[in-house]
């Protein structure tokens, strides 16, 4: 199966310390929540001091954008690649999803949890959220037909990816949420 959005070189003493810092945060924020996960314990598992971390990110907010940026970057790659391998077509988004919503490390959307908790506290993270979803929303259109509903069909598409992440984080397995987001895939190609 190809690699997962999560996938991130492991940190290790020979890289730069501001990539060190930035492997470890992203797996540790993804992995466990960017409330829960102490600069702390960034440090300690990265191997550097407090004053490299600060030296290369001021503050923990500036670890959490330079995280959520990189996974914009990384997640928008994977997204391409996977419709791409998959056909690049409508039908392409529900398998292309499941590579990701089936992963083992699958946590759910990085953007929608560093949203929901950190609320308006940062705005920066609201605007990265708003960002990637937009630029999600600009790929699921590029699979659809030029019309006049081109956007509107994309919203509800990615509103409906968005959805199905949301059940495959908090149900037993992904399948129902893929069945669903199958289902909206079908009603927006006899719309189109």
């Amino acid at each position: 199966m190809p690699l997962a959005p999560l996938s991130v070189p492991a940190a290790t003493p020979d890289q730069p310390a501001r990539e060190r810092i930035l492997w470890t945060a992203y797996a540790l924020f993804y992995r466990h929540g960017v409330r829960a996960t102490g600069v702390d314990r960034v440090i300690g598992e990265s191997g550097v001091t407090k004053v490299t971390l600060y030296r290369h990110f001021p503050s923990k907010n500036d670890l959490v954008e330079a995280f959520l940026a990189e996974r914009h970057a990384r997640w928008m790659e994977w997204f391409d690649a996977a419709l791409h391998r998959h056909g690049d077509g409508l039908h392409a988004l529900a398998p292309a999803l499941a590579e990701w919503l089936g992963d083992e490390d699958f946590r759910g959307c990085a953007f929608l949890n560093s949203t929901a908790e950190l609320g308006d506290t940062v705005p920066a993270v609201a605007a990265l959220t708003r960002q990637h979803k937009q630029d999600m929303a600009a790929r699921i259109a590029r699979l659809l037909p030029p019309s006049p509903a081109r956007d509107m069909h994309a919203q509800m598409l990615a509103l409906a990816v968005d959805g199905a992440i949301v059940h495959a984080q908090f149900g037993s397995t992904p399948q129902a949420a893929l069945q669903a987001l199958g289902h909206a895939v079908a009603l927006v190609e006899r719309a189109v």
